[in-house]
């Protein structure tokens, strides 16, 4: 699956969660998945959490 349909995935998911369960479902599931792609990112090796922490250099 590439960034495009997954993109595509998410905002459909993002689009049922406000139709059928209101603003505060929305916020919710929009919250868990910015979770969930940042773990992803961290396993997949695309995102190096010492560095956005400021942790990756030793003065």
């Amino acid at each position: 699956m590439n960034s495009t349909q997954t993109g595509l995935l998410a905002g459909l998911i993002l689009g049922l969660a406000a139709a059928f369960g209101g603003f505060g479902v929305f916020l919710i599931v929009l919250v868990m998945g910015a979770i969930g792609l940042i773990i992803g990112r961290v396993i997949d090796g695309q995102l190096d959490l010492n560095a956005v922490l400021g942790r990756g250099r030793d003065r």
